[in-house]
Formats: C-alpha cells, sequence, structure tokens
C-alpha cells in the first residue's frame, strides 16, 4: 500500500507534476481522482484537518467559484470547506498530497518535490 495519497485531477497540469515528480522519486502514490470519487464531507473533515494550509486555501476562488456566486469570506473554516466541497468537488485545490497525519496542497510545484522528496 502507498505511503502517500495524490488527490488528483488529470486536466490539471500541476496535478500531472505531482504524480511526475512522486514517480521520478520512486515514491508510490495512491492516486484518488476526486472529481470521479468526490470526497465525503467526514473525509473531507479529516483532509482539512491534516493540512499545513489554512481550510480556505483548498477551494479554488476560480470563474466557477464567481459564477456561483459564492463569497470567499464565507468558506473559512473546516465545517464551511466540507460543506462547499461536497456541493462543488471541482472548487478543491489541488493537486493535495496526504502522507500520514500530513496533507498540503501542492502548489506551487515546487512544494509537492520537497513533500516527495521527504518520502
Amino acid at each position: 500500500m502507498a505511503e502517500t495519497t495524490v488527490l488528483h485531477n488529470p486536466a490539471c497540469s500541476t496535478s500531472r507534476h505531482a504524480l511526475e515528480a512522486a514517480a521520478e522519486a520512486g515514491v508510490e502514490v495512491e492516486v484518488v481522482p476526486y472529481l470521479k470519487q468526490p470526497l465525503d464531507r467526514a473525509a473531507l473533515l479529516d483532509l482539512l484537518a491534516k493540512l499545513e494550509d489554512e481550510p480556505a486555501a483548498l477551494v479554488r476562488k476560480d470563474s466557477f467559484f464567481k459564477d456561483q456566486g459564492l463569497d470567499a469570506a464565507d468558506y473559512t473554516t473546516p465545517d464551511q470547506v466540507a460543506d462547499l466541497l461536497v456541493q462543488y468537488p471541482r472548487l478543491m485545490e489541488r493537486p493535495v498530497l496526504v502522507r500520514g497525519d500530513v496533507a498540503i496542497i501542492g502548489r506551487p510545484k515546487s512544494r509537492a518535490d520537497a513533500f516527495l522528496a521527504q518520502s
């Protein structure tokens, strides 16, 4: 079983980079295509508890976010972020790398590289 999990969106170049970096580093990863296999609320809260970043960092504030009429100020706590990402999984920032009790957002790419180098 892989020690590192990558929550992956194949359409995202930064997410693809994380998988390439893992392969180059010889790190076996479990790939979770979170758009096809969305995390439920409990899994999101668990992820947020491990996340080194603030909960709000897990939310993409892109054009889709704006098109939904959402306000970033409304999504700052783990509960608010989990509820939002259950409803709109595509708003999850990617990639997310998880190992043990630590999770990071692999953006910029150098964060993923550094995290994988610690494996």
